[in-house]
């Protein structure tokens, strides 16, 4: 049952663009435009056409039309799924990074000891999201095989695979700062880079901002003219300077993606490729794109 107070109707697709022409925005082919929104919910494409309104005047900015908002539709969606296909690599290695340190130093089910983890590990929680993550995903075959075969013990490589990119953060967030640096400067050249230094603790930072940008991602969520938290914490030595815009977040994804054989291996020319196609309509520095972003990417 609605709220009592709540009296605003659905609007019919005509409606809404008539709604659409009403604030300046140029319907280009109607028909074309009522097929579109049958499929797309206008509260969805409503987030692009925000980013031509005029607040103050409560009307769209001149030259804005169905077909430019629409395209950048397109452009946001498709960075979208570019950037996730790093942060899948990104996600998974890091996975095998921590996982294999852990357990090596401390044992296949080390990560169940309080002690192995910094003062500040909150243990009952931990415990509590991991019993919810093997419930959660009971019905795998491989959970079933180790709550059944081996009691319910899983080696934390095994249970790192029900680890969403939040949960890896926080288990990194939560290890010893020993072990962190360590990490650090086994596996990302002790925290040289040719973007500049970094360590422990910008890999504690950037792992909960690419958690959060991954999930901004898989939802659907508008990337482009739009700003993120938490940002990424800044390198003093950056080549450009990070403002807290989407390019961080991608300069971040360049620092902490090891290059697999067969993975990908050029995102700037990937993101060249898209902003090219869509140059009509992708405002680089909406983004926070330097000038020189290509060689700060390469």
């Amino acid at each position: 049952m609605k709220p009592s107070h709540f009296t605003k109707e659905p609007a019919t697709v005509e409606a809404q663009l008539n709604k659409l022409e009403e604030r300046g925005c140029v319907v280009e082919d109607r028909a074309y435009a009522r097929s579109v929104l049958e499929k797309i919910n206008y509260y969805r494409l409503a987030n692009y056409f925000a980013v031509y309104l005029d607040d103050r005047k409560k009307r769209y900015k001149e030259g804005t039309s169905f077909n430019k908002a629409l395209r950048l539709y397109d452009f946001d969606r498709r960075l979208r799924g570019q950037l996730l296909i790093y942060l899948e690599e990104i996600e998974i290695s890091m996975r095998a990074i921590i996982s294999n340190f852990h357990a090596y130093k401390y044992g296949a089910l080390g990560y169940l000891n309080e002690s192995h983890f910094a003062h500040n590990h909150n243990h009952v929680r931990f415990r509590a999201k991991i019993d919810r993550l093997q419930e959660k995903n009971s019905h795998l075959n491989f959970v079933n095989h180790y709550r059944s075969k081996h009691d319910g013990a899983f080696p934390l490589w095994v249970m790192m695979e029900l680890f969403s990119f939040g949960m890896l953060s926080f288990f990194f967030d939560d290890m010893h700062q020993s072990d962190k640096k360590e990490i650090a400067e086994r596996h990302f050249g002790g925290g040289t880079s040719s973007g500049g230094q970094f360590g422990a603790r910008h890999i504690e930072s950037w792992l909960s901002s690419l958690a959060e940008l991954r999930n901004q991602c898989a939802h659907y969520c508008r990337l482009y003219a739009n700003e993120f938290k938490p940002s990424p914490k800044p390198l003093e030595d950056a080549p450009y300077k990070m403002a807290g815009k989407l390019f961080d977040y991608i300069y971040v994804i360049r620092l902490l993606y090891i290059k697999r054989e067969g993975g990908e291996s050029n995102l700037a020319l990937h993101l060249r490729t898209l902003i090219d196609e869509y140059s009509d309509v992708a405002e680089l520095g909406v983004m926070g794109f330097p000038e020189e972003w290509e060689e700060v990417l390469a």
